[in-house]
């Protein structure tokens, strides 16, 4: 009895210690509580925005009620609507199960006892219409263990952020933006963070916008949105570096008006009855799941950013951009570059090379799109990417990791007026200029070399 007795306390101590002590923080809408995992504050499901339902679906996102008491803060929310696997398996974009209209939600990685962090506001991939922010690929630990703070968000997905129809155009007020509602997400969330970042221990006056594909194009959209301009100091594009004139108001108002029509909806739809049809309807809508609109609507949405870059209008921050070997891209990556470096702040170009060695059977191009994830987070053990029916990440692989998250590192801790900064391993990566041709090689090790000398990579496959 008394051995029984020594392993049921024993058990219940192990137990008591493997449970993540709570943290709490108050915000203006609240006090959160979260977890202490590894050393770090994380906080996961705090809405930054009102649930964009019933009347807010395809509106600009409000506020977030205020709360009374503690709010638990230690479990991810619901994805935003998106096409998932009927056997349970992972969609492309990383997702699995129960997704909610109800999904504008952030999850936060601190360092203890910070003041001042910089930070980063993460936007995923998924083609815009899949992807999630808590996936394990995006976990800030790393960052945060060395004093960053990042903030992964939820935004709104496939038509139920890009679409604009006749029928909302006319309910809308004189200043109500008319589509691209997943930018107004992100807007949001870099205005929450204006108001709360402090509270983690992060610096208001150094955020850093980053994304990647789908995320990384809202990125490049973010560089000439007006209401952005002041809310983030830095920005990273990771394979999303699209030079695309953007859509007219009357263009995205037919291909509304013609999505509508493929769910066998009446012309004559009202604004009220669009908000009443059921979000899954549009997400199965082989027309409609992606999303169909990004208009100029001369309110929210005012200039396409290559435009802006061609005039020299962006908002001049610093930005790191760039691709992976085994996609294409790398063209369009180098052009952002040399126009967001022509003056004033500067530019950092790279290509990732690196192929983990259980990859190589299978990547037989190269770097494959997403690939360069788990490397720039530093988040090998938590993500997708790290295991194959083949075998897993190695200790090589982990030190390559180490080595190119000290790049992004240092690139979220410049400051904005910096024109080179310097890597882990003592490289030092200089502002891209057309006259130095330099490009960041990340392979084993991160090296310098010249931009011209890199194909754009394959082509991409037919879709």
């Amino acid at each position: 009895m008394a051995a029984l007795l020594m392993l049921a306390s024993a058990a219940q101590a192990q137990s008591s210690a493997e449970k993540p002590a709570p943290v709490k923080v108050t915000i203006d809408s609240g006090v959160l509580v979260g977890e202490v995992q590894k050393g770090v504050n994380v906080f996961r499901g705090v809405p930054y925005a009102k649930p964009p339902v019933g009347d807010l679906r395809w509106r600009a996102p409000q506020q977030p009620d205020k709360w009374v008491g503690e709010r638990a803060a230690s479990a991810n929310e619901p994805p935003c609507p998106q096409p998932v696997n009927s056997d349970g398996t992972v969609n492309g974009g990383g997702v699995a199960g129960v997704q909610s209209e109800d999904c504008l939600y952030l999850n936060v990685y601190a360092p203890p006892n910070a003041t001042k962090a910089p930070v980063v506001l993460w936007f995923y991939g998924g083609g815009a219409f899949l992807g999630a922010g808590h996936l394990g690929s995006y976990n800030g630990t790393s960052n945060a263990q060395q004093g960053v703070i990042t903030i992964a968000i939820n935004y709104r997905l496939g038509s139920l952020a890009n679409f604009t129809h006749p029928a909302l155009s006319k309910a809308a007020g004189p200043k109500d933006p008319l589509g691209n509602f997943a930018l107004t997400d992100a807007v949001a969330a870099l205005e929450w963070i204006k108001r709360n970042v402090a509270a983690f221990g992060g610096d208001p006056s150094n955020v850093t916008i980053a994304g990647q594909s789908a995320g990384g194009v809202m990125v490049m959209h973010l560089l000439s949105i007006p209401s952005a301009k002041g809310l983030y100091h830095k920005a990273i594009v990771q394979s999303g570096a699209l030079l695309m004139p953007a859509q007219t108001l009357a263009e995205a108002e037919q291909r509304g008006a013609d999505a509508v029509a493929s769910l066998g909806l009446p012309a004559d739809i009202t604004a009220a009855q669009l908000r009443a049809v059921s979000a899954q309807t549009f997400v199965a809508g082989e027309k409609t799941r992606r999303g169909v609109t990004s208009p100029i609507d001369n309110r929210f949405r005012t200039t396409a950013t290559v435009d802006a870059l061609n005039a020299g209008t962006e908002i001049d921050v610093p930005v790191m951009v760039g691709s992976n070997g085994g996609e294409p891209g790398f063209n369009n990556a180098r052009t952002v570059a040399r126009l967001a470096g022509d003056s004033g702040a500067g530019a950092w170009l790279y290509h990732f090379e690196h192929v983990p060695g259980f990859r190589k059977g299978e990547w037989k191009n190269g770097a494959i799109h997403s690939a360069e994830l788990m490397f720039t987070f530093d988040s090998i053990q938590t993500s997708g990417w790290a295991m194959s029916s083949s075998g897993k990440a190695d200790a090589a692989d982990s030190a390559v990791a180490k080595l190119v998250n000290s790049c992004w590192i240092a690139f979220y801790k410049m400051s904005p007026q910096a024109k080179s900064f310097t890597c882990a391993n003592g490289v030092q990566w200089p502002a891209f200029t057309e006259a130095g041709d330099e490009v960041m090689l990340f392979n084993d090790t991160p090296q310098l070399g010249k931009s011209k000398t890199i194909p754009d990579g394959p082509p991409r496959p037919a879709s």
